[in-house]
């Protein structure tokens, strides 16, 4: 016989109290509360199972303090594997626990889970072994090893807890040092090269919680599409497009579903773009195109749903950068009050119809209040915008990016994800701390990064934004937060060393600057 022992999540309840968190199940003098979920375990040969968790429930505003709490203590389960809804682990009644007792939650508790040494068990009987001693199920071996004086040691190690739906419920986990990237990232996209008035637009850390949920997501749809340009065929303005690609690849390089809707007139048009990104090497493979029409009141609902069931969502996240927006007049316009709507499909009714489906979290990036999902921002617009009082777009989405210009937002968006896919105690909160890191992809995340050669991709001037694009440079020089950096080569990756810089502007040797972009 040969004898396994597991860490238990008990052994962290000493230091959770030290932490002033009540234990629910110390208070009412009962056995925790073990659950069966539909998460299924790495297997190794034989040993095949479901992952096995406990719950306590936890006050909200003492989230963070348990995961620093139980985050370094390893051998006994570490941090959670996943804070909010039971259902989105397959736990249908928190009320009916298989192994244990029920916990009451207090009001105001969040249900908080952990890895359970109970998983061993299931393991054990999925392969049949003839003969196996187990434990019973909270009544565990106590040995003389302690866990006192655990501290954790740097930014990298602290671990940060964000909201990032609220239906199903459902928190996040990222390390302080990726978080503090991403808002430096928010911060300098935010720079307004129009002194148009949208520093008063942004909302904090909007960025970091919408890039939080789009990792947590299986499937993603993005739209964008913004006519200007009424003299031309088809009217599309340049920023938008790039963005989208930019966000697009990095969701295939994490082995995201993606597809991007759009116009009916503007489909050719897209098609084109995404046929040139898959041969330029920008996108793995083509994105599905699709086209909204609404037939009648389901429809959105039909597109967003498998035979229109708000249980089985097709996306999980909707993203919406520079595609115009509807006005509260139910028009749409553009930044000089003409009226546009002959030339937008209502897109706008995926993101109100996603608002009932429980899910399906959605995105707006904007960079003058008259975008889709700047809803959330339309007081500040009409406020602070020109002609905002007519152009302010009134959906809204559950979390607004707001940027100088909309593109600037897909690349830092394309560059948050990959922040978070290096995280470690995101990507082990992500795989609930199932199976092993991802870091091995790291490469192939790098490379869908935003380049200076996919950036500087030839597009029309813009009617409403003062940009264009250079035909070729041989020499740049980089300012990279905090160094300066020399570029000779044309598609040098500016995003090329995380711990070392976190966004560019460009200088060109014939005048121009860019941050991502160029500016005249």
């Amino acid at each position: 016989m040969v004898t396994f022992y597991l860490g238990c999540s008990f052994s962290f309840e000493k230091a959770v109290q030290n932490a002033g968190i009540p234990i629910r199940n110390v208070e009412q003098k009962c056995n925790i509360s073990m659950y069966k979920t539909a998460v299924p375990c790495y297997s190794v040969s034989t040993f095949c199972c479901n992952l096995v968790v406990t719950m306590r429930p936890i006050p909200e505003s003492k989230l963070e303090a348990a995961v620093l709490a139980t985050s370094e203590l390893k051998e006994a389960h570490g941090a959670p594997i996943h804070m909010g809804d039971p259902g989105l682990l397959g736990i249908p009644d928190l009320s009916k626990p298989d192994y244990g007792d029920p916990v009451h939650l207090h009001p105001g508790d969040i249900p908080v889970f952990w890895a359970c040494g109970v998983t061993g068990v299931e393991a054990v009987i999925n392969c049949r072994a003839p003969l196996a001693f187990t434990h019973y199920p909270g009544c565990m071996f106590i040995t003389d090893l302690k866990n006192d004086n655990v501290t954790v040691r740097s930014s990298r190690e602290v671990p940060q807890v964000h909201c990032i739906s609220q239906d199903p419920l459902h928190y996040s986990i990222v390390s302080a040092e990726a978080a503090q990237k991403i808002k430096t990232l928010e911060t300098l996209i935010g720079i307004d090269p129009g002194d148009r008035g949208i520093i008063h637009l942004r909302c904090q850390d909007e960025l970091l919680k919408a890039c939080l949920s789009i990792s947590h997501a299986r499937s993603v749809l993005i739209t964008t599409g913004f006519p200007t340009h009424f003299t031309y065929e088809p009217p599309e303005e340049n920023d938008g497009p790039p963005g989208a690609l930019a966000i697009a690849a990095m969701l295939q390089a994490l082995e995201k579903e993606v597809a991007i809707v759009t116009d009916q007139r503007a489909m050719n048009l897209n098609k084109k773009i995404i046929e040139e990104a898959v041969q330029l090497g920008i996108l793995k493979r083509p994105v599905p195109l699709l086209s909204y029409q609404r037939e009648n009141a389901n429809s959105a609902l039909m597109f967003l749903c498998e035979n229109g069931n708000p249980g089985r969502p097709r996306f999980d996240h909707l993203i919406a950068i520079e595609r115009a927006g509807m006005a509260a007049d139910g028009n749409y316009y553009n930044a000089r009050k003409v009226n546009i709507k002959h030339l937008v499909d209502p897109i706008d009714e995926l993101f109100l119809a996603a608002q009932t489906i429980p899910g399906i979290t959605t995105t707006g990036v904007g960079d003058g209040g008259n975008e889709l999902g700047m809803g959330k921002v339309k007081d500040a617009v009409k406020k602070h915008i020109k002609n905002g009082d007519v152009i302010a777009c009134d959906v809204e989405a559950d979390f607004t990016i707001v940027a100088g210009v909309s593109n600037w937002g897909g690349y830092a968006i394309a560059c948050a994800l990959y922040i978070l896919s290096t995280c470690e105690i995101h990507d082990r909160y992500l795989r609930k701390a199932v199976g092993f890191p991802q870091l091995s992809k790291k490469m192939v995340w790098l490379l869908a990064l935003p380049s200076v050669t996919k950036a500087l991709t030839r597009y029309k001037r813009s009617e409403k934004d003062d940009f264009s694009s250079l035909v070729s440079w041989p020499r740049a020089t980089f300012h990279c937060y905090p160094y300066n950096i020399s570029v000779k080569r044309e598609g040098d990756i500016i995003m090329m060393i995380w711990s070392t810089f976190l966004f560019c502007n460009v200088t060109m040797d014939n005048g121009y600057e860019m941050i991502l972009y160029t500016k005249r």
